[in-house]
Order: C-alpha cells, then structure tokens, then sequence
C-alpha cells in the first residue's frame, strides 16, 4: 500500500529585514563622519577649555553654535550606520561586533547628552552673560554626574574594538580601519573645542566610514518615490515640531 502524502502550496518567504537597512545605514556612514567633521573644522583656532569656548561664542554666536549643531547632528546620524557595520562585522566575527558595536553606541549617548549641556550653556550666555555661564558649567564639572561619567570607558575602548572587528572581518582594510580606532582618542566632555589632533581623528572617521557608506547605497535598491516624499515630509515636519516646542 502506498501511502501519497500531500502538502500545501508552497509559499516563497521573503528576506527578513536586516536592520537598519541599506539606505539609512549608507546615509548614516556618509552623512554622519561629514557633519562630525564640518562641526570640528569650524570651531579650530578657538582655545579648547569651556571659558574660551563661551567667550567665542559671546563674540560669534553663529559660527559657533552652527559647529556644536553641526557635531551634534553627525553623532545622533551616526548610531544606523554603527548598527549596520557591526551587523557586517558580526557575520563572521560576532564577539567583536556585538561588543564594539554596543560601546560606540554608549559612546554617542554620552557625546549627545554632553551637547545638550553645551546648549544649554550657550542659552545661559545669552540671557546671564557668558560670566554667568562660564561659572555655571565649571560648577557642572564639580557635579557628581555619574551616568555620562560613567561611558568615558565606551568612548575610548568602543571605536578600537569596532576597528579591529572590521578589519579581522574584512568589512574594512588595514589602513582604514587604524584610520577608524583614532576616534578613541577624540576628547569628551562639556564645551570641548576643536584641535588640530581632534581634526585628525574625526577625519580618520571619515575616511573609514564615508566609502563605506557609498558601498551600502550601490547595494541597496532605488527607493520608491512614495519613500522619498513620506522621509522629506516627516523632517519637514519634525523641524517645525521642534522649533514650536
């Protein structure tokens, strides 16, 4: 007796989303080390400690608080493509990814929240004077925050265990990949200026990540034009949310 034994219609599966996705993650590396840098370039010359800082301020509000916008946009850009990378690096080094894509990623929240002082302290400028303000950030600094404090170890540590990853990977090559681990060195903390050894890091940031991100859009399909309006619209919109408050 023959037993005949009968299955459904077969389904296709479609490939499961790998997160963030090739088009975030290739603007994310492009755009995030460029605005990283443009921010750094334009605060050079200004001495690097906070009270130079307010005072440069004081005398150019524009050029200086376009520069700490400028650094802060790239580090909140910058978590898809870090995400993507180390998803890059995980397929045959996962150790390394998960660790050194989890600490540069505490890293940039340290970064952001130390921007958000830094504005802070720009608003108190203005309406206090930058003696007031200079004052006001040194009693920070004597604050026992400990949160922040507390990532300066992922700040340091996270950029090298990434580029070691990349490059046992093969994600990037040896000379980009050393260009990467610079970023381990780049300063933190409130009101930290620009230097010409900062400079350096950052660029070596961008000279690891922006080809890469160009690989991740030569990959990724061409989005629809319903994508690109429904993206235009929601910054649009996301810029004038904010600045009604």
């Amino acid at each position: 007796m023959t037993t005949t034994t009968t299955t459904g219609p077969s389904r296709s599966v479609a490939p499961a989303l790998t997160f963030p996705g090739p088009w975030p993650a290739g603007v994310s590396l492009v755009a995030g080390p460029l605005l990283m840098l443009s921010g750094t370039l334009l605060r050079l010359g200004i001495p690097f400690f906070f009270p130079d800082q307010l005072t440069a301020y004081q005398r150019d509000p524009t050029l200086i608080g376009t520069a700490y916008a400028l650094f802060l946009a790239g580090a909140v850009t910058l978590w898809p493509g870090i995400v993507a990378v180390a998803a890059r690096v995980g397929v045959t080094h996962p150790g390394w990814a998960v660790w050194g894509g989890s600490l540069v990623v505490f890293g940039l929240f340290a970064r952001t929240f130390h921007h958000g002082v830094d504005t802070f302290a720009f608003a108190l400028s203005e309406s206090s004077g930058p003696a007031f303000a200079t004052g006001a950030v040194s009693a920070y600094y004597a604050y026992p925050e400990w949160v922040a404090a507390s990532l300066s170890l992922a700040v340091m540590l996270g950029w090298i265990v990434l580029a070691v990853g990349c490059y046992l990977s093969g994600t990037l090559r040896l000379l980009p990949a050393l260009a990467l681990a610079l970023m381990s060195g780049l300063m933190i903390g409130v009101l930290k200026g620009s230097t010409w050894a900062s400079a350096v890091q950052v660029t070596g940031l961008a000279v690891a990540l922006v080809p890469l991100g160009v690989t991740f859009l030569r990959e990724a399909a061409r989005p629809s034009a319903r994508t690109v309006a429904t993206v235009v619209l929601f910054l649009a919109a996301s810029i004038v949310l904010g600045r009604l408050g």
